[in-house]
C-alpha cells in the first residue's frame, strides 16, 4: 500500500526494515513486531469505561528470551525518521533498554542513551555486536556474568486460555535489573513496585534465570522465600513456583530441617519459634542458602532488634531480595538503610497510566461528630457506669479511648445509602479502627441492611480479623471467591491491608485513623488489581477519617480521579459540592509513621507470634486501648458532607485544581462553546445525543452525579447542565413532558391512535427513566412488550424510518417547551 507520500509504515517495515535486520543477523524469534508495551489508560465514564490506546512499539529486539537489547520505530519512507525520534525514546525508557532506533526505510538513526550519541547509519548492528555494547554498559564483563544476564524465563506458568504467562515490560524490567544486580555481586537487591502490579511473578522469574543458569557454579540454586503470613506464601508456592520447579519446592513448618530441595518457603514464625529448643533456621548452616526472597520486606524484619532480623542476619552470606510496594525509612525500620536503594520501581501512578491497574474515585465523608468532636457532661458515666473523663475527644480518641455508638451507626447508614445509588452487591473492605468497632461496624450493617441479611443471612456482611479464626479463614476464602458476591462487605481492622488479592473489590472504606503512608499505600491497594471477568475496571474509596489527607504526601504518587466535597446545611441536606486540590502545603505531620499490619490469625495455631517489641504508635495505641474504651450511646451523629478530587490533563502532564464542580461543570461546557439552545438542540436528536454524552463521558460528568450535585436526580441531565451552567430554570422530565402535552398537541394527534399510543408510553418512560428512552431501541426494553416487538411497533408509523422519524420529532418538539 501507497499514498503520494511514499509507503506507509507498515510497508516501510516489510519492504525495508525486515530485511534490514535479517541482513544484521537477527533472527525471527528475536524480532518482537508491534510490541505491545501497555494496555492503556482506563477512563471510567457513565457507562461501563473508556480505554485509551496502548503504546505500541512497532519492533523490539531482543538478545534471547526476555532480554531486549533495542526498539525500533519505522516511519513511511518520505517523512524524516527525526519524527520518531521523541516517540522511540520514549519507549527506550519505559522498556529500559539503552538502544532506540528510528528508520524510513533509506535513513537511519541511531540513539544510544549511555553515550548520549545520535548517529545516522547505514546498516543495523548485528546481535552479538548489540549484546558486546550492552554487557559493557551494564558492567557485565565476564562469562558468567552474560550467561546469568543471557538466561531464559520459565513458562511453565500459564493463562486461563493455556497461553504462557509473560511478564509484562515492567516486570522484564525489574527481573532483568536484579538478576544483573546478582551478577555484578550486589548482596543485597530492592525492587519497589506497586500493589497489585505482579511482585510474585518477578520473584518466580528471577529465580527462574538464576536456575536456568545454574547459579552459582555448577548446582541449582538454594532459595529461602520468607513472609509473615501464609497467605503470602502458600499463594506464590502453589501458582508459581510449584508449577516451575515441581518437587524441589518445600513449605518449612516447625521440625526437622529438610536440606534435600532447592526452593523453600517458610514463615518468619514457623523459623523463630522453637521455645526451649534451637530455633527452626539455626538448623541450616549460615550459608546453606545462596538467595532469600523477603516479601513485604517493609514488614517484619524491617525492624531492627527484632526476632524476626536474626533470621536475615544468620543468613547474611546469602543475596537477599526485599520486594515491597511501600518502602519505609524512620529511626528503627529503614528499608533503604538494610538493602539499599531499590534497582527498579514501578509506582501506582504508573499502573493506572498503563492501564494495568485500576484508578480510583475517592469520596470523603466527615461526620459533624469528627469536625467539631465531643466533650462528656460534667459526671457522664458511659454504658457500663464509669465516669468518662472530661476531655474534648476527637477522631485519634475515637476507638480507642471513647467509642460512641452513633458515630458507627451513621457511618453504616451513609454506606449502605451509597451502596443502594450505586450497587449492594459491589465487594466492599470497611477498615475499623479495632477488632470491637469491626464488631459493631457488622451489626450497624447488619440493621441498616435488613433486607438483604433476611436474604443471605449473616453472610452478607462479615467481619475478617485475627480473632475471628477457623471462622475468618472461612469467610476470606468465600470473599476472595470471584464466582460469588458472597460475602459482599468484609469488615476488618487491619489484616486485609496487605498481601490479600481481591481483584473484584469496588468500594475500600476508611474508618480507621491511618497516620502512615505505607499503610494508606497497601490499605487502597486492595481495591487496585483489575477483574476484566466481573467488569471492574475501576474502584472507589469513602474516606469518613480523613486518611486521604496523605495524598497531598509528595511520597504519594497516584492522585486519583477526582475527590469532591459535599458542603451541607444544618439538616445535613447537601448544597454543594467543591473539588479539593491535592497539593496542601502542610500534610499531617505524623504521615510519616510507619504502620505494621495486625499479625495473621492464621499464624496462632501454625507456629509462631509476631515480634514481642510493637514500635508501631497506632499499634501501641490500640493495645492501650483494650479494656479501657469508654462506651457512649445517644449521641446525634449527622453526615456532614462528602468530597471528590477532581483531575485534569492537559498537554503538560496530570494536574490537580481547586475549582468547585459548577466551575468545573461550566468549564467543560464553554470546550463544547455551545449556547443552551444549541445543546437542546443537539439533546433533542438521538445520534447527536450520543456524541454528546460521549463528550461529557470524556469529562467525567456522569447524570447520576449532575442529580446528587442539585439534589433533582428527577430532572433530564441536559436541563441541570443548562441550570450549572447558565443558571437557567430547572425542570423535571414530567414537568416538561406535560408541557410538550399541553403546547404540542396537534403533534400527537396528527397520529393515528395506535401510533399515539407509542408516542404516549415514550414520553411515560421519559418521564420515569430519562432521554435514552428517546430511541427507537429502547423499544426493545420489557415497558413496551404488551405494545408488541419493534417491527410491530414500526408498522404503526409505516416503517422503521417513519418511527425514528416520529421519536427525533418528539424529540426536538419535547426540548422546545422549556
Amino acid at each position: 500500500m501507497t499514498s503520494s507520500n511514499g509507503p506507509l509504515e507498515d510497508e516501510t517495515c516489510k519492504r525495508f526494515v525486515l530485511p534490514a535486520l535479517d541482513r544484521a543477523g537477527w533472527g525471527e524469534d528475536q524480532i518482537k513486531a508491534q510490541y505491545r508495551i501497555n494496555r492503556g489508560r482506563i477512563q471510567p465514564t457513565a457507562r461501563r469505561h473508556r480505554q485509551e490506546r496502548p503504546l505500541v512499539a512497532d519492533y523490539l529486539l531482543e538478545y534471547s528470551d526476555g532480554l531486549p537489547l533495542a526498539v525500533v520505530e519505522a516511519k513511511r519512507s518520505r517523512r524524516d525518521p527525526a519524527a520518531g525520534f521523541e516517540q522511540v525514546k520514549r519507549y527506550a525508557a519505559l522498556l529500559d533498554v539503552p538502544f532506540a532506533y528510528t528508520t524510513n526505510g533509506t535513513k537511519t538513526l541511531e540513539i544510544d542513551s549511555c553515550t548520549g550519541l545520535t548517529t545516522e547509519i547505514t546498516e543495523f548492528p548485528a546481535p552479538e555486536d548489540l549484546w558486546t555494547r550492552y554487557c559493557a554498559t551494564r558492567g557485565l564483563n565476564e562469562d558468567f556474568q552474560t550467561a546469568l544476564a543471557s538466561a531464559p524465563f520459565n513458562h511453565n506458568v500459564r493463562n486461563w486460555d493455556n497461553t504462557p504467562k509473560e511478564p509484562r515490560y515492567y516486570q522484564r524490567n525489574a527481573i532483568n535489573r536484579a538478576v544483573q544486580a546478582i551478577a555484578q555481586g550486589e548482596r543485597r537487591v530492592l525492587l519497589v513496585l506497586a500493589t497489585g502490579t505482579g511482585k510474585t511473578l518477578v520473584a518466580s522469574q528471577i529465580v527462574a534465570k538464576l536456575w536456568n543458569a545454574s547459579w552459582p557454579g555448577d548446582r541449582r540454586p538454594r532459595v529461602l522465600y520468607l513472609a509473615d503470613r501464609n497467605i503470602l506464601v502458600d499463594q506464590p508456592k502453589d501458582d508459581y513456583f510449584e508449577r516451575m520447579f515441581g518437587e524441589a519446592v518445600h513449605k518449612l513448618t516447625r521440625g526437622v530441617a529438610l536440606t534435600s530441595r532447592n526452593i523453600y518457603f517458610a514463615l518468619y514464625q514457623s523459623l523463630t519459634r522453637g521455645g526451649d529448643a534451637e530455633d527452626l533456621y539455626q538448623q541450616f548452616d549460615r550459608d546453606f542458602f545462596d538467595v532469600i526472597v523477603v516479601d513485604e520486606c517493609h514488614r517484619g524484619s524491617a525492624t531492627e532488634g527484632s526476632q524476626w532480623r536474626e533470621v536475615l542476619d544468620h543468613f547474611h552470606s546469602a543475596i537477599q531480595l526485599g520486594l515491597t510496594a511501600t518502602p519505609i525509612s524512620k529511626r528503627d525500620a529503614d528499608t533503604y538503610g538494610y538493602f539499599g536503594d531499590p534497582i527498579y520501581e514501578y509506582t501506582l501512578a504508573q499502573g493506572i497510566q498503563d492501564g494495568f491497574l485500576a484508578p480510583y474515585r475517592v469520596r470523603n465523608v466527615r461526620l459533624d461528630l469528627d469536625l467539631f468532636g465531643w466533650r462528656p457532661s460534667e459526671g457522664q458515666l458511659d454504658m457500663y457506669g464509669r465516669e468518662i473523663p472530661d476531655e474534648l475527644y476527637g477522631p485519634r480518641e475515637f476507638e480507642r479511648i471513647v467509642a460512641v455508638l452513633d458515630r458507627t451507626d451513621a457511618a453504616a447508614r451513609y454506606l449502605t445509602e451509597y451502596l443502594h445509588k450505586t450497587n449492594r452487591m459491589a465487594k466492599t473492605i470497611v477498615f475499623c479502627q479495632t477488632k470491637d468497632h469491626a464488631l459493631r461496624m457488622v451489626q450497624a450493617l447488619h440493621n441498616a441492611n435488613a433486607d438483604l441479611v433476611r436474604q443471605y443471612g449473616n453472610s452478607y456482611v462479615c467481619r475478617i480479623t485475627s480473632d475471628d479464626g477457623d471462622a475468618g479463614r472461612e469467610r476470606l476464602g468465600e470473599f476472595r471467591d470471584d464466582s460469588t458476591q458472597i460475602p459482599t462487605i468484609a469488615v476488618t481492622a487491619r489484616l486485609l491491608s496487605t498481601g490479600v488479592d481481591i481483584p473484584t473489590v469496588r468500594n475500600i472504606v476508611i474508618f480507621r485513623v491511618i497516620r502512615s503512608m505505607p499503610e494508606f499505600k497497601q490499605t487502597i491497594g486492595r481495591g487496585t488489581r483489575l477483574s476484566p471477568e466481573t467488569d471492574k475496571y475501576a474502584f472507589d474509596i469513602i474516606d469518613f477519617v480523613e486518611a486521604t489527607r496523605l495524598f497531598y504526601d509528595p511520597d504519594f504518587d497516584g492522585p486519583p480521579i477526582r475527590r469532591l466535597r459535599d458542603e451541607t446545611d444544618d439538616e445535613g441536606n447537601i448544597v454543594t459540592t467543591i473539588a479539593e486540590d491535592l497539593t496542601d502545603p502542610d500534610p499531617d505531620p505524623d504521615s510519616d509513621a510507619a504502620a505494621e499490619p495486625e499479625p495473621e490469625y492464621e499464624e496462632q495455631d501454625r507456629g509462631g507470634l509476631p515480634p514481642t517489641i510493637v514500635t508501631d504508635p497506632d499499634e501501641i495505641d490500640d493495645i492501650r486501648a483494650q479494656g479501657s474504651t469508654y462506651y457512649v450511646d445517644d449521641v446525634p451523629v449527622t453526615v456532614f458532607g462528602t468530597a471528590m478530587y477532581v483531575t485534569e490533563t492537559d498537554g503538560s502532564g496530570t494536574r490537580l485544581r481547586l475549582v468547585s464542580i459548577e466551575q468545573y461543570i461550566r468549564g467543560r461546557l464553554r470546550e463544547l462553546d455551545l449556547s443552551p439552545h444549541q445543546l437542546l438542540t443537539q439533546w433533542a436528536q438521538t445520534e447527536s445525543r450520543k456524541e454528546l454524552r460521549d463528550r461529557l463521558d470524556e469529562f467525567g460528568i456522569t447524570p447520576a452525579d449532575l442529580g446528587e450535585l442539585t439534589g433533582r436526580p428527577d430532572a433530564d441531565t441536559i436541563d441541570l447542565l443548562i441550570y450549572i451552567g447558565w443558571d437557567l430554570p430547572v425542570l423535571s422530565r414530567s414537568e416538561r413532558a406535560l408541557r410538550f402535552k399541553l403546547r404540542h398537541r396537534n403533534f400527537l394527534e396528527s397520529f393515528a391512535d395506535d401510533a399515539r399510543e407509542v408516542l404516549d408510553r415514550v414520553l411515560e418512560q421519559y418521564s420515569t427513566r430519562g432521554a435514552e428512552e428517546l430511541d427507537v431501541q429502547a423499544l426493545r426494553s420489557p415497558a413496551y412488550a404488551d405494545l408488541g416487538t419493534v417491527v410491530e411497533l414500526a408498522s404503526r408509523f409505516g416503517g422503521g424510518a417513519g418511527l425514528r422519524s416520529a421519536i427525533d420529532a418528539l424529540g426536538v418538539q419535547l426540548y422546545e417547551a422549556s
